[in-house]
């Protein structure tokens, strides 16, 4: 049988069912429909339901929809529940599905189902993301479960990842039968849908649970703490979502505010910080309800294993777990279709629960970045996938103990993490790309220490909102408008004398300046420089403004400073110390770490300062010709 898109049928079923009864239904009436058939017909696959008359089909349908219901008590609770469509719409139905194999785990038909038919801004409100199933089975592959582990999604949305373990035991010949697969959402739709599944796959359903799983309700949830063996997990994200009541959160020690000392150590507060975002308890949640040396596969936003803020989360991480693995995404992995998903960058985490009776010893983690992820940015499939190559390495690596020549996969001691950071991409220009040791010819000095000895100063610029644009010919100069050392001689937003006047004395623009691109996607480090006729602007706050001390002790002055922020050497440092600040990337606070490397011969520092100079001026020079040849038209 040839296998269709299933979203793509989902789509024909839904446009079919919204044409005929235009204005009388919403969507999850009309996806609760679906699922009542996609239920029976699970039942129905080995009847030729084509040769069916419409009305003859019906009936079938609903008579079997009675027995299911009998079968599954927890699923309807309601008995007198009916399938509600016309025969015509059933018939159609069942011909769209009888297009799809239905047996195939290639596909979670549920989730597309729901994916389709369920707004992405209801989703997305909520943090509702279904786990692409190439990332699911990632996690479920490296960890490897047994058929009688305790398996627990506390997250578990329509069951996406219950639903993958059973198609990696179905994959690896594996016989299972009743297993032992729970699953908490607090949304009661969502577990239904989650029941539904595994009932589909002959699976016992009591198992999943409509509650809160922070809140953990024992009356309803009456599992043992620290029953599970492995937790697979995607828990919602989002720094607008809700987490708990104050008294929820007091249980938890993430859920209360930290301060770093002079030390760098993170110390707790006694106060509770309530706009907590969700993954972080979440993540205690899951170690709390883990078995010693119990396994957790959790996705959770870059931001939350690379951002200063969150350090405090990855020191009780540390604490708690061997970290096992932690594997980049694409910011395409959640993307569902053009303007449906998220951009977030997110990581695959794998922990093992420490047993504290053992000592800590020094142990590898292993960590790949993936750039493909086998769609694109509008959620078509693509060819590109390095997800199971880096699911390959990394079984490879826990087998022989050492990674194959591969870029997708090395392996870092967790004595040498940085900074509190996780995100592999901090660490990936150290694997076979190191930079030259410049220390016999080079003074190598941190940004902050030029700062702290007055040599450097770094400011951030402003916004002005949106409709300041077009108000006037004064440039607003955003990261778009940095290229090649200098700024656009059309940049696109324009602003008012009134405007720039509330933001001339704050930014202090002078020329000589350097512009570089701080947060944002791909021109992160971008430098340009100010010339006299650039002085009268605003930045934007993605921008630094850096000026630089003249007649320094290092005898280095702008326009060198400009080329060796342009050079390989530090562009790689500013690769390395990029991470997602959740939706978009960001240097940041850390532009201080990066090691200028300066001469200490003076003659060559004067000689490449000249060749910048005579850069920036040639193209000043051919900006203001450009700008006299367009003025000239009309003279």
């Amino acid at each position: 049988m040839e296998e269709f898109s299933a979203k793509k049928i989902f789509k024909d079923i839904r446009n079919f069912l919204a044409g005929r009864f235009l204005g009388g239904t919403r969507d999850e009436f009309l996806l609760e429909e679906l699922i009542k058939l996609i239920f029976c017909k699970y039942y129905l696959l080995d009847m030729d339901t084509e040769s069916k008359s419409d009305v003859n089909l019906s009936s079938i349908y609903r008579k079997t929809f009675k027995t299911v219901i009998d079968k599954y008590e927890d699923i309807y609770e309601d008995k007198t529940v009916e399938i509600e469509l016309d025969p015509i719409s059933i018939k159609y139905i069942d011909s769209q599905l009888n297009t799809l194999n239905l047996n195939n785990l290639e596909r979670d038909i549920i989730g597309d189902a729901y994916e389709v038919f369920i707004g992405e801004m209801i989703k997305g409100q909520s943090g509702q993301f279904f786990t692409p199933q190439n990332a699911a089975m990632a996690l479920i592959k490296m960890i490897q479960p047994k058929v009688n582990d305790n398996i627990l999604d506390l997250t578990c949305g329509a069951g996406g990842f219950l639903i993958s373990t059973l198609k990696y035991w179905f994959q690896n010949k594996i016989h299972y039968t009743q297993t032992n697969l729970y699953g908490v959402d607090k949304d009661s739709y969502l577990a239904r849908l989650a029941k539904i599944h595994l009932a589909c796959m002959r699976q016992n359903t009591n198992n999943i649970k409509c509650c809160d799983s922070l809140i953990w309700d024992n009356n309803i949830l009456n599992y043992d703490i620290n029953k599970f063996d492995i937790i697979l997990t995607n828990p919602p994200f989002g720094t607008n979502i809700k987490t708990g009541s104050k008294e929820t959160l007091q249980k938890y020690q993430l859920a209360y505010k930290y301060k770093m000392n002079s030390n760098g150590d993170n110390q707790k507060s006694d106060t509770i910080n309530l706009s907590v975002p969700p993954q972080v308890v979440f993540v205690e949640q899951c170690i709390n309800l883990t078995k010693e040396n119990g396994y957790i596969g959790i996705v959770v936003p870059e931001s939350l294993i690379s951002n200063k803020k969150y350090s405090y989360v990855v020191d009780y991480i540390f604490n708690k777990c061997y970290i096992e693995a932690v594997i980049g995404m694409p910011d395409e992995l959640f993307k569902t279709s053009g303007k449906g998903g998220t951009h977030t960058k997110t990581c695959l985490l794998i922990l093992k629960l420490k047993n504290h009776n053992i000592s800590e010893n020094e142990y590898d983690i292993f960590m790949a970045e993936a750039k493909w992820c086998g769609h694109d940015s509008r959620g078509r499939d693509i060819s590109k996938d390095d997800i199971p190559q880096i699911v390959e390495n990394y079984l490879y690596f826990k087998n022989k103990g050492y990674i194959k020549d591969s870029t997708l996969g090395f392996i870092i001691k967790n004595n040498k993490i940085n900074n509190k950071v996780l995100a592999p991409r901090a660490y990936m220009h150290d694997i076979g790309n190191e930079n030259p040791d410049l220390s016999a010819t080079h003074n190598l000095v941190t940004v902050g220490t030029l700062i702290k000895e007055g040599i450097l100063s770094v400011a951030t610029g402003n916004e002005v909102g949106k409709l300041s644009y077009g108000t006037g010919n004064i440039p607003f100069v955003r990261t778009s408008d940095i290229s090649n050392w200098e700024i656009k001689s059309d940049p696109k937003h324009l602003i008012n004398e009134e405007i720039y006047q509330n933001f001339a004395a704050k930014q202090d623009v002078k020329e000589g300046d350097i512009l570089m691109v701080k947060d944002g996607s791909y021109l992160i480090g971008s430098c340009a420089m100010i010339t006299k006729e650039d002085t009268k602007i605003v930045y934007q706050s993605h921008l630094y403004k850096i000026r630089v001390t003249k007649n320094n002790k290092y005898n280095f002055d702008n326009y060198y400073l400009l080329a060796a922020l342009s050079s390989q050497y530090v562009k790689k440092q500013i690769s390395s110390k990029t991470y997602s600040n959740d939706i978009i990337n960001s240097l940041g606070d850390r532009l201080k770490d990066i090691v200028i490397p300066i001469k200490k011969d003076s003659q060559k520092i004067k000689n490449i300062s000249e060749m910048v100079k005579q850069s920036i001026e040639h193209n000043r020079l051919a900006k203001e010709l450009s700008k006299k040849s367009k003025e000239s038209i009309i003279v």
